[in-house]
């Protein structure tokens, strides 16, 4: 099972690397063919913008399953360290209640905007809102393995480290 969770943290890290890798290559390659022939790609403002929200979305998740995200702990961690799990517990559970309304916020949205197709790729305009919907499911599972088994993850990341 960990070597599944793994295998789909390892293929989100690579479809977000590829995601700024086509929008280096879009921006860079719009601004040289406008500063240069006076022309450009009309599409790669609209792709460079969703990579990036796909980029933001996805990255969130990552950053709350590795732990990196901003915290100050050094006031919990130094006066009660006995109250740190359960403070973490308290944590993940407000994070479970964002991230709740961000996943049915971004469902709705999703659902609600299917139907819309822009005019300069042709693709769904719910294509913004969906970043949100597996952003939000992602970091959901993680809230809720935190709240269940805090240490379960964290045994994931020894995993990597130690390959």
């Amino acid at each position: 099972m960990r070597k599944v969770f793994k295998w789909v943290w390892d293929c989100i890290d690579i479809f977000m690397a590829a995601i700024l890798a086509c929008m280096i290559v879009l921006v860079f390659t719009n601004v040289a063919l406008r500063y240069g022939f006076s022309s450009g790609l009309r599409p790669s403002v609209e792709l460079s913008r969703l990579g990036l929200v796909w980029v933001v979305m996805l990255g969130a998740a990552v950053v709350l399953r590795r732990g990196e995200h901003l915290a100050v702990a050094e006031f919990t961690e130094k006066l009660m360290p006995k109250c740190v799990p359960i403070l973490r517990r308290i944590c993940s559970v407000v994070i479970l209640v964002s991230v709740g309304m961000l996943l049915i916020g971004s469902h709705q949205q999703m659902m609600s905007t299917w139907q819309d197709v822009s005019q300069l790729t042709g693709l769904p305009t719910a294509l913004f809102a969906l970043a949100g919907v597996v952003s939000g499911a992602l970091m959901t599972i993680i809230a809720l393995v935190r709240i269940i088994s805090p240490d379960w993850l964290l045994d994931l990341d020894e995993m990597e480290s130690k390959q």
